[in-house]
C-alpha cells in the first residue's frame, strides 16, 4: 500500500525533521510513504483545492479537530480492511493554519482527529508517521506496538 501524506507547511524544526525521517526510514520495510509538504499556506480554500487534486483516486483521510477519534486498533483494522480489499493508495490530508474547507471534509472518505489536543503542525506529522508505523507493526504481529 502506498501512503501519500499531503501537508501544508514543511517541517523546519530540527526535532520534527529528525522524527519525520526516522519514521519514514522505519516504514520503508512495510510500505511506500511519500510526504509532499508545501511551504506556502495559501489560505483554506486554495489549500483544500490543492490537497483534493493531489489526492485524487486515493482513500482520503482528512486530519481535522472535528473528526472522529480513532484508536490505534481502529486504524489498524481499517488498514487491514484496505489491504484485504485491494486499496492501493491512502492519502492523508493535513491542512494549513485555517484547517480544511467544508468541501474537502465532504470529499474525504474519513475525517479524523489526530488528538484531542491542538498539536503544533510539525509535531503532528511526527505523531502521524509514528502511528502509521505502529499500525504496520500491529498488522505484522511485531513487538514494537506493545
Amino acid at each position: 500500500m502506498k501512503w501519500r501524506i499531503l501537508a501544508i507547511g514543511k517541517p523546519s524544526l530540527a526535532y520534527a525533521k529528525a522524527g519525520v525521517e526516522e519514521y519514514r526510514k522505519r516504514l520503508a520495510r512495510y510500505a511506500t510513504v511519500e510526504l509532499l509538504a508545501d511551504g506556502k499556506d495559501a489560505g483554506r480554500e486554495k489549500n483544500s483545492e490543492a490537497l483534493l487534486a493531489a489526492s485524487e483516486g486515493a482513500v482520503r483521510i482528512a486530519l481535522d479537530e472535528r473528526g472522529e477519534a480513532w484508536t490505534t486498533a481502529d486504524f489498524a483494522e481499517r488498514v487491514r480492511s484496505w489491504q484485504n480489499t485491494g486499496v492501493k493508495r491512502v492519502a492523508i490530508l493535513v491542512g494549513g493554519a485555517d484547517g480544511h474547507s467544508p468541501a474537502l471534509r465532504e470529499a474525504a472518505n474519513h475525517v479524523v482527529a489526530l488528538s484531542g489536543f491542538t498539536l503544533q503542525h510539525e509535531l503532528a506529522l511526527v505523531v502521524l508517521l509514528e502511528q502509521i508505523y505502529r499500525v504496520h507493526t500491529v498488522l505484522k504481529g511485531e513487538p514494537y506496538h506493545r
